[in-house]
């Protein structure tokens, strides 16, 4: 690797598996050193014992105000500071709209959107003392277009990139950028629950430009460009991930 990274601090929330894990791995390669935070004790604890020490795991609820200020002390005491955020950490219910339950769409938004500002929030004032920082925000691309059945999963994605500018611009002066990514079908334990373990998702992105399924490692590729110098210039904007599926190809056909 190339060591893009090398002497940077990184957080990275819901890191235990999937797009988390992906990143907590390019990171390590590119050099830096990483706080990587779940609800998923034993898969955490397992990703930074296979890593060595460059890694530390955290059990965190990035929905938990608290929590937060317990990581970024760990990240302080045992790294020194924290120069990148990924707000990785996700969840999704699916239901019709009149079927959601309260409970459910709250669900949601307290992870996927709360648990972004609060990360934000915790991670500037460590960041301005470190003269700066790049703050990756996981949407999707539920956050550029709607989709059906997942309200709460889409309101917080929207609410996310919105988010994104606003901090853009207010952490812009203290040297802290602000960027948001949006990935299509990415195949993660998420798209994969009980009943779904043995669906070819290749060939149901078959129609995309990019024929296929996204992988964590297509987004953690990303998501690395913008924890690095190379995007230096490059804060308030959203980047979409998605084999072109935004660009006007219907999954059943052109």
């Amino acid at each position: 690797m190339t060591a893009r990274l090398d002497g940077k601090v990184a957080l990275v929330t819901g890191a235990a598996r999937g797009q988390g894990e992906a990143h907590v791995r390019r990171f390590v390669a590119e050099g830096a050193k990483v706080v990587a935070t779940d609800v998923l004790i034993a898969e955490g604890e397992a990703l930074a014992a296979e890593l060595g020490a460059d890694v530390v795991f955290e059990h965190h609820d990035v929905a938990d105000e608290a929590q937060w200020a317990a990581v970024v002390k760990r990240a302080e005491e045992t790294f020194g500071g924290i120069d990148v955020l990924v707000n990785n950490a996700g969840i999704a219910r699916m239901a019709p709209l009149v079927d959601m339950s309260t409970d459910d769409y709250l669900d949601v938004i307290k992870v996927n959107q709360v648990g972004v500002f609060f990360g934000m929030r915790a991670v500037a004032p460590v960041m301005q003392r470190r003269g700066g920082g790049s703050i990756v925000n996981i949407s999707s691309i539920d956050g550029m277009a709607g989709m059906a059945n997942v309200i709460g999963y889409v309101a917080s994605k929207f609410a996310v990139r919105g988010m994104t500018k606003t901090a853009a611009v207010e952490l812009g002066p203290l040297g802290i950028r602000v960027n948001s990514v949006h990935p299509g079908g990415v195949d993660t334990p998420m798209i994969r629950p009980p009943g779904f373990e043995e669906v070819d998702y290749d060939a149901m992105f078959a129609r995309l430009p990019i024929p296929r399924c996204g992988t964590p490692e297509d987004i953690a590729s990303l998501v690395l460009f913008l924890a690095s110098e190379e995007s230096s210039y490059i804060t308030g904007t959203e980047h979409v991930i998605d084999g072109g599926l935004l660009a006007g190809v219907s999954l059943f056909g052109v």
